[in-house]
């Protein structure tokens, strides 16, 4: 199973993937490790990324979850997948118990609050505008709200695991 936390920069995907890894062992990835030096560099800039500059980003996250699939290991994925062709082209190949999309969201305020207490080596808070007005809001996907503390996020989201039957009772760590 692959698990993809998706919303706009700053909603807490990796902090959220890293303890959902934790509580449930399955493996975590970030799909910003896997952006090219020149995507770095232009977010950085506070220049948005465009289609063209994520599609071969987009291709090689799709491959690294093929594989981990055929593997059959579990993966968290944290990607902000903004766009229903975003997800579609991470989601090809895979059948529907396979992957899980999963929409963490809160109000831009508040986002924006978080984003001037934190630090990110490239990803330039200046972009979140163009990330809301990028965001195609996914109706397939879990909807998770972010607007409490992060633990309530990740206990959201084991929750709706355990009605899906990804995990089964006492699968996950305390």
């Amino acid at each position: 199973m692959i698990l993809v936390l998706m919303g706009v920069t700053g909603v807490g995907k990796t902090i959220i993937g890293t303890l959902l890894s934790s509580r449930t062992g399955w493996k975590f990835e970030d799909a910003d490790d896997c952006h090219s030096d020149q995507n770095r560099q232009k977010m950085a800039a506070g220049i948005p990324l465009t289609d063209a500059d994520r599609r071969p980003w987009l291709i090689a996250l799709h491959d690294r979850m093929l594989h981990h699939c055929q593997k059959g290991e579990n993966v968290i994925l944290a990607c902000s997948a903004l766009k229903q062709e975003y997800r579609e082209l991470l989601a090809g190949g895979f059948a529907e118990n396979e992957i899980r999309f999963v929409y963490l969201h809160t109000n831009a305020a508040l986002i924006k609050e978080r984003l001037r207490s934190r630090h990110h080596p490239y990803m330039n808070p200046d972009l979140l505008d163009s990330q809301l007005a990028t965001l195609e809001v996914p109706s397939d996907a879990w909807p998770i709200s972010v607007a409490g503390s992060p633990e309530e996020s990740v206990e959201a989201i084991l929750a709706r695991m355990h009605e899906a039957g990804l995990l089964t009772t006492g699968a996950e760590k305390q």
